[in-house]
């Protein structure tokens, strides 16, 4: 198999030490499958801003376009609250995506069986999810201009932001929504609010007119608000869900909840060329960074992604979700995802037992 480089970006709070334990998994299916993976490290977010005043230092960009893949752990937390917004730490991970062009984000929300009883909702109504919510990454109000603080004629402050999106940035997600549906279940519903914003009557005229191009995939719409409401409700209903930068940044939380743990879901952003970003869902959870407590496997997870999308490597992504099953069948559980009759184990054990399945 050809060399690949993968970029690794620990980042803030608990993202370096799981990112020590995914590392640890990608060295292994690198060495079993022969997948010659090469790796380096870089800064990013408030580490990054901590030491060279940017949270995306230019060194860190040049390695990430020369990527083939990049693994990141998290970004933020309250240390660096007080910065001007130009220089948070989350800056550094929207740098990332508009200067890679890290459009169409994969989100999936699968229930493990064995985590069942893990989740918020009644079993019966979550047993067997399975939904991919593809989130428009690079467009919308997060980076729509004009956008700012103003101070108006009378002294009050406004603040302003601008949702804007065109059509090849809509087409784009479109096509992304339905080649991941044709590879599952063949439905796609796509979220907007065109009852009241005119950016999502634009986007769901080209839903329509994409849809034309899979005639083997149904396309449905719904307005954003029910399909909040249509998750917690029935969520078993969606296969894939598509939608804009705000509302899938929200959706997606909240589909990961049903899951039993935000702990447990990967993610990936993906450029045209397949190239892309891969972390997991949640945040830095700086309230347990170096406590050694943190889940592992959706950084674990992330990996895989990352094989089966990006480095073409399905049998090794298969090997580590199968692993990371093997572990939970076992009855190993982190914290925030334990149970009566489970042993709890930390971030390093957790690790140990994936290698161990492995």
């Amino acid at each position: 198999m050809t060399s690949r480089n993968v970029l690794i970006l620990p980042g803030d709070g608990i993202g370096p030490e799981i990112v020590a334990q995914a590392v640890r998994v990608l060295d292994k299916v690198n060495e079993k499958f022969a997948l010659g993976v090469t790796h380096e490290s870089a800064l990013v977010g408030g580490s990054a801003y901590d030491e060279t005043g940017s949270p995306l230092p230019e060194a860190t960009l040049t390695k990430a376009k020369a990527a083939d893949a990049i693994l990141l752990g998290a970004v933020g937390g309250p240390k660096w609250d007080g910065l001007d917004m130009s220089v948070r730490p989350e800056k550094g991970l929207l740098g990332l995506r508009s200067n890679l062009d890290l459009f169409s984000n994969l989100r999936p929300a699968i229930l493990y069986p064995q985590l069942a009883d893990a989740s918020s909702l009644k079993p019966e109504i979550v047993a067997g999810l399975d939904i991919l919510i593809v989130r428009e990454l690079t467009g919308g109000i997060y980076f729509g201009q004009p956008r700012g603080i103003r101070t108006l004629e009378n002294g009050e402050r406004e603040g302003f932001n601008t949702y804007v999106y065109n059509e090849s940035e809509i087409r784009r997600i479109a096509h992304s929504a339905f080649i991941a549906a044709r590879q599952r279940g063949k439905r796609v519903c796509s979220i907007d609010k065109s009852n009241v914003l005119e950016v999502t009557v634009l986007w769901k005229e080209i839903m329509e007119e994409v849809a034309k191009e899979y005639p083997d995939v149904e396309l449905s719409h719904m307005l954003v608000d029910n399909a909040a409401m249509q998750l917690v409700r029935a969520p078993k209903q969606f296969d894939v869900m598509v939608t804009g930068n705000m509302f899938g940044d929200i959706l997606s939380d909240a589909a990961a909840m049903l899951t039993g743990s935000i702990g447990m879901l990967p993610s990936a952003s993906l450029n045209a060329e397949g190239r892309g970003m891969y972390e997991p869902c949640h945040g830095s959870a700086p309230d347990i960074a170096g406590k050694g407590i943190a889940n592992p496997l959706a950084t674990i997870l992330s990996v895989a992604m990352m094989l089966r999308y990006s480095l073409d490597a399905k049998d090794a992504a298969d090997a580590i979700e199968a692993a990371v099953s093997n572990v939970l069948d076992q009855g190993l559980r982190t914290s925030d995802i334990a149970s009566e009759g489970n042993k709890v184990v930390g971030t390093e054990e957790m690790g140990n037992a994936v290698l161990a399945a492995l």
